[in-house]
């Protein structure tokens, strides 16, 4: 009877253990991200996109930008003092990259997606590509 129930306890450990693992990093509603800030003092928007996704889609008026495949080499760059937002089109990209950084120490509010935060009715700053030099 003992070994059954210390079987039972050791599989709801591993169980558990193995939940957490796999836990990511929360996606954020307008309202949350909103709420957020309210407080800009307190906040990092950590926008992972490519540039032209930034031209073509448009951003939040504040941000730092380092694409996706450049986060870890650029952590020293992100304040760790203050609690972090990442930042793709749909959060998918956006939630990698704050588990990437909660693995490394750093207070990650959540994800969002700017194409599902318009969605939701916020605005988005839009930042039009430079215009071609001229010719001479």
């Amino acid at each position: 009877m003992k070994l059954k129930n210390l079987s039972a306890v050791l599989l709801l450990a591993v169980s558990s253990t193995l939940a957490f693992a796999q836990q990511t990093t929360p996606k954020l509603s307008r309202a949350q991200l909103d709420s957020l800030f309210a407080k800009p003092d307190q906040l990092v928007v950590v926008d992972v996109r490519r540039p032209d996704e930034l031209t073509k889609i448009g951003g939040f008026p504040v941000y730092l930008s380092i694409q996706a495949k450049d986060l870890e080499n650029s952590l020293a760059y992100i304040p760790k003092d203050r609690q972090v937002v990442t930042v793709s089109n749909h959060a998918g990209r956006a939630v990698k990259a704050a588990d990437l950084l909660v693995s490394k120490g750093f207070k990650v509010a959540g994800a969002v997606g700017v194409q599902d935060y318009e969605a939701e009715g916020g605005t988005l700053s839009k930042i039009a590509p430079p215009a071609p030099k001229p010719a001479q």
